[in-house]
């Protein structure tokens, strides 16, 4: 098992991973850090496009000012 495999499933968790994790193969582990950094990325591409989308209700002309006060 990696030392660097751990490190990067922590870095992914933000925190440290469960001991247990520590029983994982090194393909385990990198498998599982995919998984969460293509989870975390399709979470935030859902987040901007329903922004965009509330974005929408708000008048054209406001939209500029009203996207660099929310998203800064």
């Amino acid at each position: 098992m990696s030392n660097e495999a751990l490190s990067q499933l922590s870095t992914e968790l933000g925190a440290a991973p469960p001991d247990g994790f520590a029983k994982l193969t090194e393909s385990q582990l990198a498998l599982l850090a995919d998984a969460l950094r293509t989870e975390r990325e399709a979470r935030a591409a859902g987040l901007e496009e329903a922004a965009e989308a509330a974005l929408t209700l708000v008048p054209a002309l406001a939209r500029g000012p009203v996207r660099r006060i929310l998203f800064k």
